[in-house]
């Protein structure tokens, strides 16, 4: 027997109809690659997102096409994504962070054949371009004024393609399940690969974010996406914004601590998110100016693993709630969020950050499960390690083109790459990732722990651990620090802080100081490089 209820398809646009219709003087508020603070709104947006489908058509593109956009977080950009999706094309974020023969690759992998770009970003094209037969047109996304002289080829500027569409146009008939988006893994061991997301997975991943567990986002809200578009969908802020109705405050290209101080003070935003870099610059201007957070209630801290610092200096000094989030492009990306169930709800001071310091628990919509190498389920005890595997309605089924195949197993579970725990209320908390781990003696060692521990010493900016070779022990761990300016913290006050903290036998063998530390284009901390760096390094215990 079937349930009697109406077929109504999960589509993407049907997102940006609710905001206009429901929210459509709500404001989305640009720091425009050009300079200027930029109005407009959800009902604005929407409109100028069918003239995006129009001309799209009208160019010729069809369903499915790949149509890349190499962009800063800008009402533009969201307008085009909206766009793109509503005439049935494939949205292809590309991050700028990447070289430029990398950027190259992933669009013939993609067989981009249209390109939305910044101002900023046009240089990277005019070196790529050649190399990428499958691209057509090049819209830059700015006016006419503003386009600068290029030898590129089928060029023009945004405002100027707009004009030639009305908006006379109905979203494309589409079934939930035709993909609507493509976002690339930093391809850290190998080749990027190509994760496909559907309209239905977007549309349920934007529910799964609003939940009050999970973001719990509301319209009242002021929302500062500082995680790029390009990064696994600005987190999924870019649906669930609209989706929820809240007003968007988005901080173009203008990164460092002062210019993000700036959007949170003025448009008064309650909720933001961002990698934990980004959070280092903005505590450090507080820092230095004395300035406060009186309007943000509540950030969202991921990518990589948040400092326990961070957590007690956001929500001690500047009474900003933390939520810890893990996630990974792969699951769209959200995957566990630090909301307090009631088991933990009433802890204070070390026992409450002990808390925050795990990544979180899953919305509805992610299963979650850790194993050892045989498959063989773990138990969520909080202190057994296994590698974590999660399925739901949002995580991929397969990499586009059948790359990495080995991730997926029979039974629809995804191998994520990382070893955690999971303790009996659910949270999950993880150690490393699996090639990251530091085996010494038989046993593991979590260098993203000690990694915390380190960056809680007031002289250090930023901390990396990694293994380094033993003779007896196979692996012992290096711990590599950036002093913050003026400092001259030493290996042993270092380690001196960290004893006590961990177990004995973890405590690093050594320190090495360094000017700066390698990142990935999304801003995680390159331990292959460090390995490659520090490969001959002699521990003084060997």
């Amino acid at each position: 027997m079937l349930g009697l209820m109406q077929h109504w398809p999960l589509l993407c646009h049907k997102i940006i109809d609710h905001a206009a219709r429901q929210h459509g003087r709500r404001e989305i508020v640009s720091r425009s690659v050009e300079g200027p603070i930029v109005r407009t709104t959800y009902g604005e947006a929407r409109a100028r997102a069918l003239r995006v489908a129009q001309r799209l058509a009208a160019d010729g593109y069809r369903r499915g096409d790949r149509i890349a956009t190499l962009a800063w977080n800008t009402a533009r950009h969201l307008e085009t994504w909206y766009g793109i999706m509503g005439m049935g094309g494939v949205y292809h974020t590309l991050n700028p962070r990447l070289f430029p023969e990398q950027i190259a690759w992933i669009m013939n992998h993609a067989e981009d054949r249209c390109l939305f770009v910044d101002l900023t970003f046009l240089p990277i094209v005019e070196k790529i371009a050649s190399s990428v037969p499958s691209l057509g047109r090049v819209i830059v996304l700015t006016d006419g004024a503003h386009l600068p002289a290029t030898a590129l080829a089928n060029v023009v500027a945004y405002e100027d393609w707009l004009a030639g569409a009305d908006g006379d146009f109905d979203w494309v008939s589409l079934d939930e399940n035709e993909a609507c988006g493509m976002c690339y893994t930093s391809g850290t061991t190998g080749d990027p690969k190509g994760v496909v997301y559907s309209h239905r997975s977007n549309v349920l991943h934007a529910m799964m974010a609003a939940q009050p567990d999970a973001m719990g986002v509301n319209s009242r809200d002021v929302i500062l996406p500082v995680v790029p578009m390009f990064h696994a969908n600005a987190w999924g802020l870019a649906q669930t914004a609209p989706l929820i109705g809240a007003k968007l405050v988005m901080p173009g290209g203008r990164m460092d601590g002062e210019s993000i101080y700036e959007l949170l003070d003025t448009e008064k935003v309650s909720f933001t998110a961002a990698v934990p870099t980004v959070w280092l610059m903005l505590l450090q201007h507080l820092e230095e100016t004395g300035k406060k957070l009186p309007h943000l209630k509540r950030v969202v801290i991921g990518g990589s693993a948040c400092p326990r610092a961070m957590t007690e200096k956001f929500e001690k000094n500047y009474g900003v709630e933390v939520v810890h989030a893990w996630g990974m492009t792969e699951m769209s990306p959200l995957g566990s969020l630090g909301s307090l169930k009631p088991e933990y709800a009433g802890l204070e001071g070390d026992a409450r950050l002990d808390i925050k310091e795990k990544q979180g628990h899953p919305p509805f919509g992610v299963e979650m499960r850790i194993t050892d190498d045989d498959g063989n389920e773990l138990p969520w005890d909080g202190k057994t390690f296994g590698r974590l595997k999660v399925r739901g309605p949002a995580v991929a089924s397969s990499y586009y083109g059948g790359a990495g195949a080995d991730q997926f197993d029979a039974d629809g579970w995804f191998d994520t790459g990382d070893v955690a725990h999971i303790d009996q209320n659910g949270y999950m908390q993880i150690t490393d990732r699996a090639k990251d781990v530091i085996k010494s003696g038989g046993e593991w060692i979590s260098s993203i722990e000690l990694e915390n521990l380190a960056i809680g010493h007031p002289d250090v900016a930023e901390a990396a651990v990694i293994g380094v070779a033993h003779p007896k022990w196979d692996e012992r761990p290096l711990l590599i620090v950036v002093r913050k300016p003026g400092r001259t913290v030493t290996r042993e006050a270092l380690i001196d802080y960290m004893a006590g903290k961990c177990a004995k036998w973890w405590l690093p063998d050594d320190v090495a100081f360094v000017d700066e530390i390698p990142h990935t284009a999304t801003g995680k901390i390159q331990k292959i490089t460090l390995r490659e760096q520090f490969k001959d390094y002699r521990l003084p215990t060997a």
